[in-house]
């Protein structure tokens, strides 16, 4: 692997400062104002029995227009991910036997097969480790601990460029977090850091990281001096870092608090949620762009339900002031539930698949995706959880 020479890494760091410098600028994005519910004022939590009753409604109506449940990638392991959070939260029957099912249609497998080391295919072993821990029995976990086990032992262990964009802290970070703490093998969080510590430096790995904002760039091609928006600000992609934030959430939620580097991922989560909370939109969502509220500047699902899902397990945590965040989470759950819920249960304004802001444009109330609707559980479990 080539490090950085001398002169390198003050370039790097006078572009991270540059790129920071146009972030640290962007004002308070600009939104409509929207009525709030009777009883709910946008600032404050409604009950967990309220929380509780949208996300039963959001999850029916997924199940219910999904009679296959799906292919076992990145995508749709997150929706299970969400919906096992929510069976964890409600013990509905239905939730739980929908996700036996999915799992045991795919033999519990992952995509691409246990020599995989692409973080996408290890998402589903979030899943199969959540019905592990409901109804233990191997089978559930093999593939998973297999495909871990030869990244951190057998397989060029050595090898930790593999999680090159930000959404792999998401998808890989807890299987890893996970199955250590299954094993009392302290090996797998060293290897996760490992592969964590080359995706956010710039010593040696791209550096998504921006140690200025707080936030993360999705890959190297957003790094200063890269892609910009049409009017020449940086490109922080608002889902690229919901998937960081959650990632950090599910792998602190795993973590003894003692772990050794417990401590450096509360930082980063604790880092990105002041950033986040500087750029909320006045309607309680963030856009596509953080870094740019007019590039492509509507609501939008997904990014803002992954960031009410960390800010609620942060709160939880006591990681920060409960008058300073509380709100933020509110206003972001009173936009998503007035906003993207129909009265039916569909979720709206949900970006599809891609890696930029343009991506699955445009975006708008008739838009939706199974992580979305994942994404928006894990959210509304969270709070719920908080409001009690």
């Amino acid at each position: 692997m080539t490090h950085l020479g001398h002169s390198g890494r003050h370039v790097g760091r006078r572009r991270l400062l540059a790129a920071g410098a146009a972030l640290a600028a962007v004002p308070a994005l600009p939104a409509t104002a929207r009525a709030a519910a009777p009883g709910t004022p946008p600032g404050r939590l409604p009950s967990g029995a309220e929380i509780v009753a949208v996300l039963r409604r959001v999850a029916d109506h997924w199940i219910g227009a999904h009679a296959d449940p799906g292919d076992n990638q990145w995508a749709r392991a997150t929706f299970f991910s969400g919906l096992l959070d929510l069976y964890r939260l409600t013990r509905e029957p239905r939730y739980l036997d929908y996700a036996r099912g999915w799992a045991e249609g795919h033999d519990y497998a992952l995509h691409s097969g246990v020599t995989t080391r692409h973080a996408d295919d290890h998402c589903a072993g979030q899943a199969y480790l959540d019905l592990y821990e409901l109804e233990p029995e191997q089978g559930k976990i093999a593939a998973i601990e297999d495909s871990l086990h030869r990244m951190v032992f057998t397989d060029r262990p050595e090898k930790n460029d593999d999680w090159w964009w930000d959404d792999a802290l998401h998808m890989a970070m807890p299987p890893f977090a996970r199955i250590g703490g299954l094993r009392a093998e302290p090996a797998y969080w060293d290897k996760l850091h490992a592969l964590y510590t080359h995706t956010k430096s710039a010593e040696g790995g791209p550096g998504l990281y921006d140690p200025r904002t707080g936030l993360w760039y999705r890959d190297k091609r957003f790094l200063p001096g890269g892609i910009l928006s049409p009017d020449g600000k940086p490109v922080v992609w608002s889902r690229g870092n919901g998937w960081v934030a959650g990632g950090h959430a599910k792998v602190l939620k795993t973590l003894p608090a003692g772990a050794r580097h417990v401590p450096e991922y509360r930082a980063a989560l604790v880092r990105e949620l002041a950033a986040l909370r500087g750029v909320q939109r006045a309607d309680g969502f963030w856009n596509v762009n953080l870094a740019d509220p007019a590039h492509l500047p509507g609501p939008e699902t997904s990014g803002t339900s992954f960031f009410v899902y960390a800010t609620a397990y942060a709160l939880r945590a006591r990681l920060v002031p409960r008058d300073r965040y509380l709100p933020v989470a509110a206003r972001a759950w009173h936009g998503l539930i007035t906003t993207a819920v129909r009265p039916d249960g569909f979720l709206g304004y949900v970006q599809g698949v891609g890696d930029r802001p343009e991506s699955s444009q445009p975006v708008g109330p008739d838009t939706t995706a199974d992580f979305g609707v994942g994404a928006f559980l894990h959210a509304g479990c969270a709070l719920a959880a908080l409001a009690g």
